[in-house]
């Protein structure tokens, strides 16, 4: 009985030896390509959380810089951004906000680089829709009226479409458009709440214009 036992084992490892002799190659890379897969979304999970902590503390002091009018600080802060944290959601902030006070202090040209890497490189539909409107508003203001209406082509997000058709509105009257500009900015009114500060100055554009947007219709005789 046991050299029958002893038999069957053998047949049992020389069956195994085989398997190895043909699979074993397959399997080591199958497990080396395993491990390779798994140490490398390690990596790019440590890699990731670095990025992140980096932008925060980034834009931290972006924010602080800010607030403290300080625009070469500013602009040396954005620019580490780009520079080591360009691809996280705290660089599509900071270059909405390094660009508010880079075109505050009319360093335009500047403003409107943070606002284009907003454009090319966001992966949030508001805050490029955002970049849009403002940097059609720097258009508008050098002039650039049919570059300012390329830019307000694009598609918005609902809740920014009335700031999106007030631009529009401002381009229109500038182009000397008014009947245009009187649609628009008509949008905008309906498409802003009633309590919203910022209603009050659209209306008062299409007072401006001869439009009353409170006013009743008149009845039909």
């Amino acid at each position: 009985m046991a050299s029958h036992y002893d038999l069957e084992e053998q047949e049992q490892i020389a069956q195994l030896k085989a398997f190895w002799a043909k699979y074993g190659n397959l399997i080591t890379w199958l497990l080396i390509g395993v491990l390779g897969a798994y140490a490398a979304y390690n990596g790019w999970q440590y890699w990731e959380r670095r990025q992140a902590a980096q932008a925060a503390a980034l834009y931290d002091e972006l924010d602080q810089a800010a607030r403290a009018a300080d625009v070469e600080r500013v602009r040396r802060t954005w620019g580490d951004m780009q520079a080591q944290a360009a691809r996280t959601a705290q660089a599509q902030h900071g270059a909405l906000l390094a660009a508010r006070v880079l075109a505050e202090a009319d360093q335009t040209a500047d403003a409107r680089a943070a606002l284009q890497f907003v454009i090319d490189r966001g992966r949030d539909e508001a805050l490029v829709a955002v970049a849009r409107v403002r940097l059609a508003g720097l258009e508008l203001d050098a002039g650039n009226l049919d570059a300012a209406l390329r830019l307000l082509d694009a598609d918005v997000p609902e809740a920014l479409r009335p700031w999106r058709a007030d631009r529009r509105g401002d381009v229109l009257h500038r182009q000397g458009q008014d009947e245009a500009a009187r649609a628009a900015y008509l949008d905008a009114w309906k498409g802003l709440e009633p309590a919203a500060g910022y209603r009050a100055i659209v209306e008062a554009k299409l007072n401006a214009l001869g439009v009353d947007p409170t006013a009743r219709p008149e009845a039909k005789p």
